[in-house]
């Protein structure tokens, strides 16, 4: 997969009007290239959720430009009316909780999302099979999500992130509830799959087990980025 990843640029969001208007984001700026792992940094109330919320096409911003993968998708105004197949297709989600769907089987949480971009079932069982291999998750592949273990519902959660191989990943704490090694172990299985697709990653969260992993890190504060330098280290 080629692309840009993601670029943002003077992107703002008000909520209300008059003397009640909120500025949640006031001119957020960042770059996260192709197969590259971000981290985004900030105290509760510093514009982290909203900036997700628009990245993720789920609120629309006030103003600005946002670019994931080769496709503008906002530019003062959405450039595309079906913002249901941009997130589909364009953006991965991880979330704290893995919410996988408890009646189906690991291959189906997986392979869901292929089957509703209308890809065949068997190709995207298919699809959902390699990933889990190359998660290692391979062997649970028939279980269902009651019977995993905490990490391994996290990496059937990136399996299902990824399947549609999307340019984009947006991540939202999720080594919280982990222990320190199931959290490095997931943050070490989203750089290698940053690398194997060029996906650009952007990874929210308070865990201070795995800052120092992050090569750059977005500090936001008052809906203001700020980038600097991360340690980066262990994960080359």
């Amino acid at each position: 997969m080629s692309g840009k990843g993601i670029q943002i640029e003077g992107l703002k969001k008000r909520y209300g009007e008059g003397d009640t208007a909120v500025d949640a984001l006031k001119g957020v700026d960042m770059k996260v290239a192709p197969g590259e792992v971000v981290g985004l940094i900030g105290p509760s109330g510093s514009g982290k959720s909203t900036l997700l919320k628009c990245l993720g096409a789920v609120i629309e911003p006030t103003i600005g430009r946002m670019v994931l993968g080769d496709e503008v998708i906002y530019d003062n105004g959405w450039k595309t009316r079906d913002l249901r197949a941009l997130r589909r297709d364009k953006i991965g989600f991880v979330f704290q909780a893995p919410y996988l769907i408890p009646f189906l089987d690991v291959t189906d949480n997986v392979a869901l999302l292929p089957m509703l971009a209308g890809i065949p079932n068997g190709e995207a069982r298919s699809k959902a099979l390699e990933l889990l291999a190359a998660l290692d998750v391979q062997h649970r592949a028939r279980a269902m999500p009651s019977h995993l273990s905490g990490g391994e519902q996290q990496r059937v959660a990136i399996a299902r992130g990824l399947v549609n191989r999307p340019p984009v990943i947006l991540a939202d704490e999720p080594t919280a509830p982990l222990d320190s090694e199931r959290a490095m172990a997931v943050i070490r299985i989203l750089n290698d799959m940053a690398r194997k697709f060029e996906t650009a990653i952007i990874v929210v969260t308070h865990d201070e087990k795995i800052i120092p992993t992050f090569k750059r890190i977005y500090h936001i504060r008052d809906g203001v980025t700020y980038e600097e330098a991360g340690e980066g280290r262990g994960f080359e």
